[in-house]
């Protein structure tokens, strides 16, 4: 396997580890709001991302706006990026509404795609 997998195989047993949370972060870029048309880790709505042990993976998310109606969108695509990643397990994810989303906290190239400098 590559050195930059997302999951290694351990020696002789043939089970693969849990992704590490960067691998599951960039499965993520996947998801894009509908109407912004930017992925969801770049506008900056995936607030934390935990792995454990066995591949199960909670992700703590929040929308634009408050009422938005994509949450259950966004969910289903969540899962379906992450399923195909090596050593995933469950995926949980939640949404909060806390701290309120921000522009600030985009990433620069998610500020440049919307024109904001």
């Amino acid at each position: 396997m590559r050195e930059n997998e997302t999951a290694i195989e351990e020696q002789g047993t043939g089970t693969v580890a849990a992704p590490s949370e960067e691998a599951v972060r960039e499965a993520l870029k996947s998801v894009v709001d509908p109407e912004l048309g930017i992925n969801i880790v770049d506008l900056g709505l995936v607030y934390e991302v935990d792995v454990g042990e066995g591949g199960d993976v909670d992700i703590r998310y929040t929308l634009t706006t408050m009422g938005c109606p994509i949450g259950p969108l966004i969910e289903d695509q969540m899962r379906a990026f992450l399923a195909p990643v090596p050593g995933i397990g469950e995926v949980r994810p939640e949404m909060v509404l806390r701290p309120a989303w921000s522009p600030e906290m985009m990433s620069e190239e998610a500020k440049a795609a919307l024109g904001m400098f």
